[in-house]
């Protein structure tokens, strides 16, 4: 049987939307790319078990985020929340509260707004990030991008500018409180996080260093506390290089991530005590890997390179967890985020 993706794209060039894509596991290989929501600058997106879908939106010179309806694949959008400046980095969808979240990089905002029953979204609360930043060009100002749940259903924050990680209790109605701060080394540039399958561990990525934190997340009051630090790309590597994506696989037991600059998916190894071990970095034969992700069965690996408008699929070896290139240069135009459909 089948597989869907959903790519969401930059609209700068050639890209009309959200791109849906079809993977052929008996044929080993991508078969369609076809356009499924057309819409300006849709860079990610979130797709609900009611095959909903929640992205980033754009129109003209404001931005936030939209919900869509793809019932009998016709693409029809139920609400959209914009103000004015740029959209938002990353969305977050929580089905339990029936809350989405929205990191808006450029604002330095995490906005919340509640999933009403007929798909519509209304905004319940905003947090705005301040303070002390990092001592790279980039950390000019504090730049949250990433919003998502913890384990225990918490709302856990990244930003890149303050290199910080920020933990917040959420209540029913959609309203933060701030719990603790965890702050990397200056300059990390904290950008996404993934948590182990057992709620106690989780993986830092920071974009500006290259390099991959190990945490310990102590569900009773929200804290993390460091563990291991290592680099995403070589020690000889010199050339520019920003760390984008990571996945855990579902057993717990391989993390990738992928580098731009180096243009590879590299993967680790979880070790017994829970840090890991380098074992692998493959390229991703194209320009820019901003997104990856896992099939369903985590049998396949798919990859989105930006510059290059391509995508990349690879096999996955369950047991050693590392990668082989089957097949490069799918055309899909400015390829930014990878979401099972």
């Amino acid at each position: 049987m089948t597989e869907q993706f959903f790519i969401g794209t930059y609209t700068k060039k050639d890209s009309k939307g959200v791109y849906k894509v079809t993977l052929d596991p008996q044929k080993e290989e991508i078969t369609k790319v076809e356009l499924a929501i057309p819409s300006q600058k849709p860079a990610y997106l979130q797709v609900g078990s009611d095959k909903r879908v929640y992205a980033v939106k754009q129109i003209d010179d404001q931005g936030g985020v939209a919900s869509y309806s793809l019932k009998d694949d016709n693409a029809k959008m139920l609400s959209k929340v914009l103000a004015a400046g740029a959209p938002p980095a990353y969305v977050g969808l929580d089905e339990k509260r029936h809350l989405l979240y929205s990191a808006n990089y450029h604002t330095a905002k995490v906005d919340i707004f509640k999933i009403n029953d007929d798909g519509t979204l209304t905004q319940t609360d905003s947090v705005l990030h301040q303070g002390a930043t990092g001592p790279q060009p980039e950390q000019d100002s504090p730049h949250v991008h990433f919003a998502d749940l913890t384990p225990d259903q918490r709302l856990v924050v990244c930003d890149l500018g303050m290199d910080l990680v920020v933990v917040y209790d959420v209540s029913a109605d959609g309203k933060l409180t701030a719990v603790s701060r965890y702050k990397s080394e200056d300059g990390f540039g904290s950008r996404h996080i993934a948590f182990h399958p057992n709620g106690k561990y989780a993986y830092l990525l920071g974009e500006l260093s290259s390099k991959l934190e190990v945490l310990k997340y102590n569900a009773a009051d929200g804290i993390f506390s460091h563990v291991q630090t290592i680099k995403t790309i070589p020690d000889d590597w010199t050339a520019h290089n920003g760390a984008a994506a990571i996945r855990l696989s579902k057993d717990g037991k391989f993390i990738y991530t992928s580098n731009r600059g180096e243009n590879t998916i590299a993967v680790f190894e979880v070790q017994p005590d829970f840090t890991v071990k380098h074992i692998q970095s493959i390229s991703t034969e194209g320009d820019f890997p901003r997104d990856f992700n896992l099939s369903s069965d985590e049998s396949f690996l798919l990859a989105s390179n930006q510059n290059s408008d391509n995508l990349t699929l690879y096999k996955r070896d369950p047991e050693t967890g590392k990668l082989t290139l089957l097949q490069k240069d799918v055309a899909c135009p400015e390829p930014v985020c990878v979401q099972r459909f």
